[in-house]
């Protein structure tokens, strides 16, 4: 992965351009080299929509090196193999699958989990500045690369950073019984599970706090429902980033309940990271 190039697919709808603007501010950001790409099965029906999409960059984003390309073929497979070469990938909610208002069989879904680089997918209504914080989301122990990009973005955008820890799928040997009256093993053992859970969410993370010293952070720890504390805490990001883990090579990425969630209904755009 190289971080000389972001790739954005392009459909000529109005979600695209926000996706495409997005892009470009990331490529700013970056010193990136914008990637423009629209994926149809005639090469002369995209001609017209490139030529929009750079015009458009010239104008709102003089800056930004921008190149622009057709591919034939599925907008799925296209991305995958662009996103090879690529820091990030970015791609709207709505247009590139034709499939209004949904996300079930749309590019954005199939493509989660599945591109090489961190997948950004545009929604919500915030702008795309650095004034609201970054938002990491962790499931898993695995979800490093999630952890260290959410720390890169955080310092990329001069924001603070807040990471919610998910602990519902550990479980632990139950207590035995006290022989003393007076101690309920329940809920000293569950003080005890609550230290430990604690420590180690500020453990997973020292690591980066360190190598990113300017990001402020705050990390904290859900044990209910993190798919709905994620989701509420996207009212307030401008950006949140979660983990997926790799399960071969099919079209259904497994991204979990929090990750489903956010990409259906999340209040800011959602950046999925692959793990390695």
């Amino acid at each position: 992965m190289t971080a000389q190039r972001v790739v954005v697919g392009v459909d000529g709808t109005l979600i695209a351009i926000r996706a495409m603007d997005w892009a470009a501010e990331e490529a700013e950001r970056r010193g990136a080299t914008l990637h423009v790409l629209y994926a149809v099965s005639d090469h002369d029906e995209a001609g017209p929509v490139l030529a929009v999409a750079a015009a458009r960059m010239r104008d709102h984003h003089p800056r930004v090196p921008v190149v622009t390309a057709a591919a034939e073929g599925s907008a799925v497979q296209a991305l995958v193999r662009e996103s090879e070469a690529a820091a990030l990938t970015v791609v709207g909610t709505r247009g590139l699958g034709r499939v209004g208002g949904t996300l079930f069989g749309s590019v954005s879904l199939r493509l989660a989990g599945r591109t090489h680089s961190p997948l950004l997918v545009v929604r919500g209504d915030h702008r795309c500045d650095g004034e609201r914080q970054v938002l990491l989301g962790l499931e898993s122990d695995t979800h490093v690369d999630a952890a260290v990009y959410a720390f890169q973005e955080a310092e990329r955008r001069g924001t603070r950073l807040t990471v919610l820890h998910s602990w519902t799928h550990r479980h632990t040997t139950p207590e035995l019984p006290s022989v003393m009256p007076g101690t309920p093993p329940g809920p000293r053992e569950a003080a005890r599970q609550s230290a430990r859970e604690e420590a180690v969410a500020r453990f997973d993370v020292a690591t980066l706090r360190q190598r990113h010293s300017g990001v402020g952070v705050e990390t904290l720890t859900v044990r209910t429902a993190p798919a709905r504390a994620l989701l509420e805490a996207t009212r307030e990001a401008g950006l949140v980033v979660i983990g997926a883990n790799r399960h071969g090579h099919g079209t259904t990425p497994r991204l979990g309940m929090v990750g489903h969630t956010l990409l259906h209904r999340s209040h800011c755009p959602v950046v999925v990271v692959p793990s390695r």
